[in-house]
């Protein structure tokens, strides 16, 4: 039986696929990119069409990884693209079932390649930090690229009809042959043709959780330097490095 999911939440299933051992991730992100879009609206902000896209099938892949992986997991996604210069980020908490991200289009550093860079953070425990070059621009093969250089398990991503995506994640033993010739129009049938089980359903969410009280103790250092800081200004902007969120700051906050 589905779970109903309400509407301001993305409902992610797993899904294991009995025979062929292998682990489907399913979502369908409307939600998520709805609020997305308030967000740039209520901050003023916009990012070119491809970009745009961009940003959101990254959040698409990192809400199936998430799902993928084990819980309390905590995953921050940045990719230094060399053309268009960008910072693409994304990042995910599987504990608390949000997601968020933007674009960086100012002052990002020049490279010869495209990088990928991953950060995995678990409660108590030191972080993981793995890259990787990647070839494309498209998030899907970055994931791809992923699984088979550090997750060291094949990994597939589909682009489903309205917004729905899909994550093939291989679990030991499983069916390399059909795994390799799955098709996007194999996946829509899938549970129709193949035995599954649903494991569980996720509700994820666009939600950064910044606020000025987590954005000001960020400007401390700059409490016996204020005129650096305003440059004669008496109140500035400051950007979430998350979500590009835009705060007002007055000299008295400091």
């Amino acid at each position: 039986m589905r779970t109903e999911i309400p509407e301001e939440f993305a409902g992610v299933e797993s899904i294991f696929v009995r025979h062929r051992n292998v682990l489907m991730v399913r979502g369908s992100f409307p939600p998520i990119y709805t609020d997305y879009y308030l967000h740039l609206m209520q901050h003023g902000l916009r990012y070119p069409e491809h970009l745009d896209i961009a940003l959101k099938d990254a959040m698409a892949m990192l809400a199936l990884h998430l799902v993928a992986r084990p819980w309390a997991e905590t995953i921050a996604w940045t990719v230094n693209i060399r053309a268009p210069r960008v910072n693409l980020f994304t990042t995910g908490s599987s504990l608390h079932q949000q997601i968020t991200g933007r674009c960086f289009t100012e002052d990002v550093r020049e490279t010869d390649r495209n990088i990928f860079y991953s950060q995995t953070t678990v409660p108590d425990k030191e972080s993981r930090r793995s890259s990787l070059e990647v070839d494309s621009t498209d998030p899907l093969e970055w994931i791809e690229k992923l699984y088979q250089r550090s997750e060291q398990r094949p990994g597939r991503a589909f682009r489903l009809p309205d917004e729905t995506f899909v994550l093939l994640a291989a679990q030991p033993g499983y069916d390399a042959q059909w795994f390799s010739s799955i098709e996007p129009a194999d996946i829509s049938r899938l549970e129709q043709v193949e035995e599954t089980k649903l494991l569980e359903t996720r509700r994820f969410r666009w939600n950064c959780g910044c606020d000025l009280d987590r954005i000001l103790p960020v400007l401390g250092t700059w409490r016996s330097e204020p005129d650096e800081l305003f440059q004669g200004q008496e109140e500035i902007t400051i950007q979430c490095p998350r979500c590009g969120a835009k705060f007002s700051v007055t000299r008295d906050m400091i």
